[in-house]
C-alpha cells in the first residue's frame, strides 16, 4: 500500500529561500556563527533546491533570482526538523484508566504492556493506521520530520510482522521490537515460557519482520528479558542484517547499558540508573544516550540526570517515546522542556540533543543539521530564539515545516 502523502514526500524540483531569520540553529560550526552547539547564524537566509540545503549564510548575501520562491520569516528562528528516534506509534486500546492509577500512586510496571497487545491483536490493519496516520501529523505538527517506529505490541509471528509493515508505510527507522515483554500466554509457563518465546522471537518472528526493518531492540530490564535472553535477541538480529537498539537501565541497574556497547548498539534508550562503568562504556563508545522524558513525567520515576552524562562526554539524545501507557506525548517541544526544567540541560543542549542527537542515534548524517547538502527538514518557530520551546512550555510555537522541501505544516 502506498505511504500517507502526510509521511513520506518527496524532494521538490524548485527553488526556496528563507530570509530574514533572526535565529538560524545550523548545529554546524563554520565562521560567523556563535561556538555553542547549536552553530547559530543570525540575520541568516537558507537556499532549498530539490529537498535538499544548497546554502547557507547571511541574508545580506542571499542570491537574488526570479525563479526563487522567497520566504521571508520576519526575524523568526528556524531550526532543523526533529529527529524523534523513539516511538511506538503502532497499536490498539487506550490506557487513560492506568495513567489516571499511577497519578494516584500506583506504580509503573513493564506488564502494563500486554494489555496493549491484547488489543493491538484485535485491531484491524485499517484500525492500526488509520491511528498510525493520525499520530504521524500531531509529530509534523510539532515540528517532528524524522521518526522512527517500533513493533512490540503484536507478540506473535502475525502481529509482529503486520506491525512492522504498517510502521514501514512512514518511517525507514522501522525497529522490530518483538522482544518487548514475554506474552501473556507464554508467562504462565514460567521461565521456561520466556526462554521459549525467545526462541519464536529469534527465529520465525525475526524472519517474518526483518524484511521491514532497519533495527532491532530488546527490553533488556527486571519484568522483561534477561542478560541471557537480550544477547539471543541482539545476536539474532545483527546476523539477520539489523541494526542494533536497546531498551535499558530504566526500572533500576542492569546490563542493557553494558550490553548496548557490546554490540555496538546506536542508542541505548531511557538510562535512568546508570554506574560510574556504564558512564564510561556510553562516553567511550559509539552508543548514544537517548533519554525519554516524558516516560519519567507519566511514570513519576527520577528523571535521568543528562548533566551527568554530558560532563562524562557522553553523546545524548531527546526522543519522545510516544506510546499508551508509558509516555503518551508526541510533542519534542515538551520533551525539551522537561529535560530543560528536570534534567539539568541547557536549551541550547536540549534542541542539541532533539536535532543533532536523534539523527546521531539513527546514525543519519543528512538530518538533524542545516547545511549544504543536508535534507531540507526545517522548523520556523513563531519566536524569536530556540530558548522559547523551553521558555514558553505549552505553547504551539511551531509556525511552519518543511520535509525534504516540502511543506508540511
Amino acid at each position: 500500500m502506498m505511504a500517507p502523502e502526510s509521511t513520506k514526500t518527496q524532494p521538490t524540483s524548485h527553488a526556496h529561500l528563507l530570509t530574514g531569520i533572526g535565529e538560524l540553529v545550523t548545529n554546524s560550526a563554520a565562521p560567523g556563527r556563535d561556538g555553542g552547539p547549536l552553530g547559530i547564524l543570525r540575520d541568516a537566509a537558507v537556499l532549498v533546491e530539490n529537498g535538499t540545503v544548497s546554502w547557507v549564510g547571511p541574508a545580506a548575501q542571499a542570491a537574488s533570482n526570479v525563479d526563487v520562491q522567497v520566504t521571508d520569516v520576519g526575524g523568526d528562528a528556524v531550526l532543523p526538523g526533529f529527529v524523534d528516534s523513539h516511538t511506538h506509534l503502532v497499536f490498539g486500546g487506550d490506557r487513560a484508566d492506568e495513567f489516571a492509577a499511577r497519578m494516584a500512586g500506583r506504580a509503573y510496571e513493564a506488564g502494563g504492556i500486554r494489555s496493549t497487545v491484547a488489543a493491538t491483536r484485535a485491531a484491524t490493519d485499517d484500525e492500526l493506521r488509520a491511528r498510525l496516520t493520525r499520530l504521524v501529523a500531531e509529530l509534523h505538527a510539532q515540528g517532528t520530520t524524522t521518526f522512527e517506529v517500533k513493533s512490540g505490541y503484536g507478540l506473535s509471528v502475525r502481529d509482529e510482522e503486520r506491525l512492522v509493515r504498517l510502521a514501514s508505510e512512514v518511517t525507514d527507522d522501522v525497529t522490530f521490537l518483538g522482544a518487548h515483554v514475554v506474552p501473556t500466554e507464554y508467562v504462565e509457563h514460567g521461565p521456561a515460557g520466556a526462554d521459549a518465546y525467545v526462541d519464536l522471537v529469534v527465529g520465525e518472528m525475526l524472519a517474518a519482520c526483518a524484511p521491514h526493518a532497519r533495527w532491532v531492540d530488546v527490553f533488556c530490564e527486571r519484568g522483561a528479558f534477561t542478560e541471557a535472553q537480550s544477547r539471543r535477541v541482539l545476536a539474532a538480529g545483527r546476523a539477520a542484517g539489523l541494526g542494533v537498539r536497546v531498551h535499558g537501565n530504566q526500572l533500576g541497574p542492569g546490563p542493557g547499558v553494558a550490553l548496548a556497547v557490546e554490540f555496538d548498539a546506536a542508542s541505548v534508550d531511557h538510562c535512568t540508573d546508570l554506574s560510574a562503568a556504564d558512564l564510561s562504556r556510553l562516553a567511550s563508545s559509539d552508543t548514544v544516550a537517548t533519554l525519554l522524558p516524558g516516560v519519567e513525567f507519566s511514570t513519576k520515576h527520577p528523571y535521568p540526570d543528562a548533566r551527568r552524562l554530558r560532563d562524562a562526554g557522553v553523546t545524548v539524545a531527546l526522543a519522545s517515546d510516544c506510546n499508551p501507557g508509558s509516555s503518551f506525548t508526541s510533542s519534542m517541544p515538551f520533551c525539551i522542556a522537561l529535560a530543560v526544567r528536570e534534567m539539568r540541560m541547557t536549551p541550547a543542549e536540549a534542541v542539541w540533543a532533539a536535532t543533532a542527537g536523534g539523527a546521531s542515534a539513527l546514525r543519519r548524517g543528512d538530518i538533524g543539521v542545516i547545511r549544504p547538502g543536508a535534507r531540507a527538514d526545517l522548523v520556523r518557530l513563531a519566536a524569536p530564539s530556540h530558548v522559547h520551546l523551553a521558555y514558553r512550555p505549552g505553547v504551539p510555537l511551531i509556525n511552519a515545516v518543511w520535509k525534504d522541501g516540502v511543506r508540511l505544516v
